[in-house]
């Protein structure tokens, strides 16, 4: 483990394991296998991937992709967009969902579903109902996928983007009208508790890229009304610019108020040319292309590893997912980690220096105490011992 300083203090532990029963002096090896801290990324491939779907040139490319992502990462997002999701009603993509899902958490990952309710990527059957169907059919939604994933997906974005909800406009769909029709606080409270229902040790999250004031006003008006919010969920797509330490400190500062762990959900760098600062929707930038650069990889390096070591370092932070890993995956936009030929960028080397070299205990060579015990100091997470050709594992 290399030396760190006592700003990540938080981010270390210690403890004493038996590894053999043959007394003091024996060799242990002691190796972390896991993080505790979530690093994560969205890679939705892996279900066309995981089920064979794709043909062998696309297979093999986004075999390496994913080969790169399960070196670097222990979680991953996995989509859960209604309209894609359940194009015809009650015909959900249940199966290549779970084989995708069960194909990550064989790899060690942390799973989390993304969203519950969304007024974008919205079932298109919903229109042909009233409110009060939309509602139940919502909520039906929440209960039902929830539960056939417990076990399997237990953390859940269960709305997103609700601070613009009510006054999305740029098409109609099923869940604006009931977020108007209802009142957003009676459906965000009703989604929390449908969701707490189907599984009571979910982690059940709201998600929103929108970090001004009237997010954290929402987020405080549920947490006084009893929602049961376990985590604030916050995007930050940077494709105009990096925020910096500052602007990351304050949105830090003012959303630790509440107390609950927070997750970066979202979180983009690009590495080509900065998006104008007048467009006001990200969706809305469109270009012929959006090519990366060299002198803007390392401009991208530089930015991911001091966001990381930013939010690494508050103590309230639990969760950071990059969006998405390859080039061009999204909006277009040069933001991957990847390149367009699946190789690791500048960015991707710099944050695996961090997430498997400053951050990692690595391998500890030691020799066991009277009781044959050893005391394991090193970063929170998973780790074996190995004695005597004994495994022990354990937890810090």
């Amino acid at each position: 483990m290399q030396t760190t300083s006592d700003r990540l203090a938080h981010r270390k532990g210690a403890k004493t394991v038996k590894v053999t029963d043959a007394g003091g002096g024996k060799a242990a090896v002691v190796r972390q296998e896991r993080h505790g801290f979530l690093f994560g990324c969205s890679e939705f491939s892996v279900l066309p991937y995981a089920s064979g779907e794709m043909e062998p040139g696309a297979a093999l490319e986004a075999g390496k992709r994913l080969g790169h992502m399960a070196e670097l990462f222990n979680s991953a997002t996995l989509p859960f967009y209604w309209g894609r999701y359940e194009p015809e009603q009650g015909k959900p993509d249940r199966r290549r969902t779970e084989v995708a899902a069960r194909w990550l958490k064989d790899r060690g990952m942390v799973l989390k579903g993304h969203p519950l309710c969304w007024h974008t990527v919205c079932a298109p059957w919903l229109l042909d109902m009233s409110d009060d169907e939309i509602f139940r059919a919502q909520l039906d939604r929440v209960r039902r996928d929830v539960a056939a994933y417990k076990g399997l997906i237990d953390m859940w974005d269960v709305i997103n983007e609700a601070v613009i909800m009510p006054v999305f406009d740029k098409y109609d769909n099923g869940v604006t009208r009931i977020c108007n029709a209802k009142g957003r606080f009676k459906l965000i409270r009703a989604l929390f508790d449908e969701a707490r229902a189907a599984s009571a040790s979910a982690t059940l999250l709201i998600n929103d890229f929108e970090t001004s004031v009237a997010y954290d006003i929402l987020v405080e008006g549920l947490l006084e009304a009893g929602v049961p919010i376990d985590a604030v969920g916050i995007q930050s797509h940077m494709h105009q610019g990096y925020w910096g330490v500052e602007k990351t400190g304050e949105i830090l500062s003012r959303f630790s108020r509440f107390g609950l762990p927070l997750h970066f959900t979202e979180v983009s760098l690009v590495s080509g040319e900065i998006m104008p600062p007048e467009i006001v929707d990200l969706n809305d930038y469109k270009v012929e292309s959006w090519p990366s650069g060299s002198e803007g990889e390392e401009r991208q390096a530089a930015q991911a590893a001091e966001l990381y070591d930013t939010l690494f370092a508050h103590p309230l932070v639990q969760s950071i997912t990059w969006w998405s890993f390859k080039d061009g995956l999204w909006l277009g936009a040069p933001s991957g980690l990847l390149d367009g030929n699946s190789e690791p960028k500048p960015a991707y080397r710099a944050l695996h220096g961090r997430i498997k070299g400053d951050w990692w205990s690595g391998e500890q060579r030691l020799a066991t105490g009277p009781g044959g015990e050893v005391t394991v100091s090193g970063f929170k997470g998973d780790y074996v011992a190995v004695c005597e050709g004994r495994e022990t594992r354990f937890s810090i």
